[in-house]
């Protein structure tokens, strides 16, 4: 084998091992540039900036026009839904305040923060918010109204034990008051004004004496004293 064919080889696998090498360099970078933008910052960014904006003050005001922990504009808080939690930032909570820069990170980018994002070492994409932000920083839980306990005991139903005597219809027979009706065959008469047992007596074909006798309970012991509207049998 000559020299020269040896020295070829030596410079092909000197080239190889290069390229390999640079290669192997090369794929880390390669997987963090790739990763970097998918991965999302850790989730203490937002108080590492805000400590660089506001020294951690999530209800500052200076005003300067900028307001809260991450130092919102009043147009970019509003732009970007702030004013449904608060007028301004530094009256809203630390969650509501956080949501609201999420929302502007993801149109807007680390940027919107230039020097306190680079200092917080800021990458990727915001980290989620943690629990709902709520208007005023605090949380109003409901708790669901609870079914009210169902009777299980039935009452029995009453029973009446009282039954009503049935009504008595039979009658005791009514007893015949007085003498016996005797207008079926002789008539009765009324005493009127001025009579006399004689004179009815007479009128009546019969002696005083009878008529007396059949009417003593009604005209009394003396036969002679008869009373107008006394009715006698004859």
């Amino acid at each position: 084998m000559s020299a020269c064919a040896d020295n070829t080889r030596k410079v092909r696998t000197t080239r190889t091992t290069a390229v390999l090498t640079g290669a192997a360099l090369l794929a880390p970078l390669g997987l963090l540039a790739a990763t970097g933008n998918a991965a999302a910052a850790d989730s203490g960014v937002w108080d590492r900036i805000a400590t660089c904006e506001s020294g951690g003050n999530w209800h500052i005001n200076t005003g300067n026009g900028y307001y809260g922990g991450l130092q919102f504009s009043a147009g970019t808080w509003r732009a970007y839904g702030g004013t449904a939690y608060a007028s301004t930032a530094d009256k809203a909570s630390k969650a509501a305040q956080i949501a609201v820069a999420t929302k502007v990170q993801n149109a807007q980018g680390w940027g919107a923060w230039p020097t306190c994002s680079a200092r917080a070492g800021a990458y990727g994409n915001a980290p989620a918010s943690s629990g709902a932000a709520s208007s005023g920083g605090s949380a109003t839980t409901k708790s669901a109204p609870k079914a009210a306990p169902k009777s299980t005991s039935k009452s029995a139903p009453t029973k009446s034990t009282t039954r009503s005597a049935p009504a008595q219809t039979s009658e005791a027979p009514a007893r015949a008051s007085g003498h016996p009706n005797r207008a079926a065959s002789r008539g009765d008469y009324t005493v009127r004004g001025g009579d006399t047992l004689s004179g009815i007596a007479e009128r009546h074909g019969t002696t005083w004496r009878k008529i007396y006798a059949a009417n003593r309970a009604v005209i009394g012991g003396d036969p002679d004293l008869i009373m107008p509207g006394q009715r006698l049998d004859l």
